[in-house]
């Protein structure tokens, strides 16, 4: 809504269903969740849905770049307090991978990457191409199974299988 889109009712069913399938996957593989984490995973989701659709909706009128550039600008004063009142008693602890994480996530995930999404969103639609997210855990898990060998169930094949049928069903009602 906040994109100016409507999608038909067909989009809205597929969505519940993918999101569903990807809940139930989370949910099946836990053990014994946290009530308060797991609230706060759905407020996280929803914020952060809500973040993505209005960043895509400014980057039609201002750019991925400078929306992000901007996001990041007005939230460093919140940062740097939170920052500060978690800063570490020694800096020696922190081991040189760990920086080098850092400033992976910073630049790539956060700057980078956050250009070209919000360039998708605009471009592609902020409803359709937002459909992408429910095979985010998916692919993390397949790359966890190649990198770090971890397993591969069967529910996580039904689940992704399941989630792809949704998101085309999604695309093509959005």
């Amino acid at each position: 809504m906040r994109g100016g889109e409507r999608p038909k009712p067909a989009f809205w069913l597929f969505s519940i269903i993918g999101a569903t399938a990807v809940a139930g996957f989370a949910f099946y593989g836990s053990q014994a969740g946290n009530f308060t984490g797991d609230l706060l995973m759905v407020v996280a989701i929803l914020v952060c849905g809500l973040g993505y659709a209005e960043g895509a909706t400014l980057s039609r009128r201002l750019g991925g770049w400078q929306v992000i550039s901007w996001s990041l600008l007005l939230s460093l004063p919140l940062m740097a307090l939170i920052g500060l009142a978690y800063l570490p008693t020694s800096w020696g602890n922190i081991h040189v991978s760990s920086w080098i994480g850092l400033g992976y996530v910073s630049i790539f995930s956060m700057l980078i990457g956050f250009i070209f999404w919000y360039r998708g969103l605009a471009m592609g639609g902020i409803a359709s191409v937002g459909q992408l997210q429910l095979l985010q855990p998916f692919f993390g898990l397949l790359l966890a199974a190649f990198l770090l060998h971890e397993p591969i169930a069967w529910t996580m094949l039904a689940s992704t299988f399941i989630v792809v049928l949704c998101v085309a069903g999604a695309k093509h009602f959005s």
